[in-house]
């Protein structure tokens, strides 16, 4: 039977804030999510905003900030562009039906990449705490660890990145989120971790399993918003 949901063309929105172009998991990982999806959604657009091949500059938080408290006439162009950058940003969020981000775990925390981006978003006022204009929209979460953190390892409660994630995406945005998620990524080329190198694998391969399922789920849930 012909269903007009299923022409209609939505849009993915990707956000990837790996620093490596080759080799990275979040990436290769989000690849599948990206192919299942456009596999429900085939022609429709995908809007990348790659912060970590091209970081949004540092000082453009702490600028908008300060703006915040400036009246608007009397902002410095410096303080005008932040708030400018803030705001084209929320509208890719805001134009997009579903989210996809890549994000890994460096140094026990969220990428800074990433933190730069979101601290800019909740200066839209669009976008300030409390309001969810993108509340209910289907998203995935793609995130890496090098080591292993599963209950009961030595680094067990050391991920202060996909808590923090969680509580943003899912909390403060309210969206409707699911999480692929890979460890011990960096087995294959640390030695002392040879020993890792099989459940390496098997948590790769589960995570593009799992990648591929939410990719095809969230467009599922794509199409019924429609």
């Amino acid at each position: 039977m012909f269903c007009v949901a299923d022409y209609l063309f939505m849009s993915l929105y990707r956000l990837d804030a790996s620093i490596r172009q080759q080799g990275s998991v979040t990436r290769a990982v989000a690849d599948t999510v990206q192919s299942a999806w456009q596999a429900e959604h085939p022609g429709s657009a995908v809007v990348r905003r790659d912060v970590g091949a091209a970081p949004l500059p540092a000082s453009a938080w702490p600028t908008a900030v300060s703006g915040a408290f400036t009246p608007a006439e009397q902002r410095t162009p410096e303080q005008r562009e932040a708030f400018a950058l803030a705001a084209e940003l929320g509208d890719e969020l805001l134009a997009a039906d579903a989210y996809l981000f890549a994000i890994p775990l460096y140094n026990w925390g969220v990428a800074q990449t990433a933190k730069v981006w979101y601290d800019l978003v909740v200066i839209d006022p669009r976008f300030k705490v409390g309001l969810q204009p993108l509340a209910g929209r289907p998203a995935v979460l793609v995130t890496a660890r090098g080591g292993g953190y599963a209950p009961g390892s030595p680094r067990e409660g050391w991920d202060h990145a996909t808590p923090w994630m969680r509580r943003v995406f899912e909390d403060v945005f309210g969206l409707d989120l699911h999480v692929a998620e890979a460890e011990l990524t960096l087995a294959d080329v640390n030695p002392a971790m040879e020993a890792l190198r099989g459940l390496a694998a098997d948590s790769l391969r589960n995570a593009h399993v799992t990648a591929e399922a939410h990719g095809k789920r969230v467009a599922q849930l794509t199409r019924a918003a429609a």
